[in-house]
């Protein structure tokens, strides 16, 4: 049995036109590095660095299917999907630190 633990996750930037997915083993550096640009690519160019909506899973196959899915979901679903749990879009960064 494993006690890893994988997370989908959705950030946007501060004016909330730009939506990014993605996966990681470790959500709080993954999001530091969003926000510090550590890593060059689509949220650095976009400046991506607001937490608005994550899901911890267990098993690696199903976060990759699930970030998959979101992935080709329309804006609105998506957007509906964040506000289910974040209706505010606050970063949630600040909560997983």
């Amino acid at each position: 049995m494993s006690n890893k633990h994988y997370y989908i996750y959705m950030m946007t930037n501060y004016k909330e036109t730009t939506l990014y997915t993605g996966v990681t083993n470790s959500l709080e550096r993954r999001i530091w590095e969003h926000k510090n640009k550590a890593t060059k690519g689509f949220t650095e160019k976009y400046n991506v660095n607001k937490l608005v909506y994550f899901e911890e899973y267990t098993d690696i196959e199903q976060a990759i299917l699930r970030e998959k899915q979101i992935k080709k979901w329309s804006r609105k679903r998506k957007n509906d999907l964040v506000n289910k749990l974040n209706k505010d879009w606050l970063d949630l960064y600040v909560d997983i630190r």
